[in-house]
């Protein structure tokens, strides 16, 4: 296996004033911080540190202010500010260079294809707290309201041939199912190939969609929409038999900023394990969290249904289906129906 090259980024989010204002009250513990201190350990103005106080203000944060005292941070609002997941983050490449936030975006999978293609590095991670046109596979709809989802796209580099790409969505489900799993204690499942399940409901799925040259992968960009802290009756009706979320699991909201982290170290760690051991040992990962082996399915793939019992999981990754006549099939996509 390749190692996928090494870019070198720079983190101008992690050096901007607003970003730096927000650590230092956050490091105060919830003490009170005084202006002179701020002005003199960021070095501005006592006035340019009251424009970025009322800048955090404006995006949700609850500072109080005394000319006395100083500032102190009440409250970090609930949204998934590049500030609030690259604080304490810990990975090395995935959303320790640029995160882009958008309050409201059409897709963050095409904001993420649009900066890959010119030229954002490997790690670069889009985030939105509202999609109007978030996609699923096979050019579905993701239902993505607002402040209740994670809805986040990454883009990788990885020195791989076009063949290999299809391994990542697996990769994606399993390193996504890792992390829900061991934040929440909630016991998903992922359905081949990366939609991933709890209580026998869809709450989350991975859309992988590459640029490919002559014989490598420029970029691959993994997008992973999950439900968080949905009400069944949030979702249209002709979702709430189908779709479930981590706050109708567990009976208790979650809290987005923590589970967006665990995502992407989790992500990174998966990428890395990749990079250095081949796909082998995420492929059995990816099949401990499925209980498909075995059970009668119908594969829908073009337009045409597929019956039979799943045999196994070749080393792509691939469906393998055994029809009643024997003959075994071997499934690159398709969606997969219980029987």
């Amino acid at each position: 296996m390749a190692q996928a090259k090494k870019k070198t980024t720079s983190n101008p989010a992690a050096h901007h004033p607003v970003t730096l204002l927000r650590q230092q009250l956050g490091e105060g513990e919830g003490q009170w911080v005084s202006g002179e201190t701020l002005s003199q350990s960021l070095r501005m103005s006592r006035t340019a540190v009251w424009k970025h106080v009322c800048a955090l203000r404006t995006a949700g944060y609850r500072i109080d202010s005394s000319p006395r005292k100083g500032y102190l941070l009440r409250e970090i609002p609930d949204l998934l500010l590049p500030q609030e997941l690259q604080e304490g983050l810990q990975t090395a490449l995935i959303g320790q260079g640029d995160i882009r936030f958008f309050p409201r975006t059409d897709s963050t999978n095409r904001q993420a294809k649009a900066l890959a293609a010119a030229g954002a590095p490997e790690g670069t991670v889009v985030i939105a707290e509202e999609q109007s046109a978030g996609r699923g596979r096979r050019g579905r709809a993701w239902f993505s309201p607002p402040r209740t989802g994670i809805y986040m796209s990454l883009i990788l580099r990885p020195d791989i041939p076009p063949q290999e790409a299809p391994r990542f969505a697996l990769l994606a489900a399993a390193a996504v199912a890792a992390a829900v799993r061991e934040t929440t204690s909630l016991e998903v499942m992922i359905k081949w190939p990366n939609d991933i399940l709890a209580g026998g409901r869809k709450m989350g799925g991975i859309l992988t969609e590459a640029s490919m040259e002559m014989d490598r992968v420029e970029y691959l960009v993994i997008g992973v929409g999950l439900n968080v802290n949905l009400n069944r009756r949030e979702f249209p009706p002709e979702l709430q038999s189908i779709a479930t979320s981590i706050r109708e699991e567990t009976g208790r909201p979650a809290g987005r900023i923590l589970l967006t982290k665990r995502l992407l170290e989790s992500l990174e760690s998966t990428y890395h394990e990749y990079r250095r051991e081949g796909f082998a040992p995420i492929l059995k990962r990816w099949q401990d969290f499925t209980e498909m082996l075995g059970r009668e399915v119908a594969v829908e793939v073009r337009g045409r249904m597929l019956t039979g019992e799943v045999a196994a999981f070749d080393a792509d990754g691939a469906l393998v289906l055994r029809t009643p006549g024997g003959e075994e099939l071997r499934l690159f996509f398709g969606d997969v129906h219980f029987v």
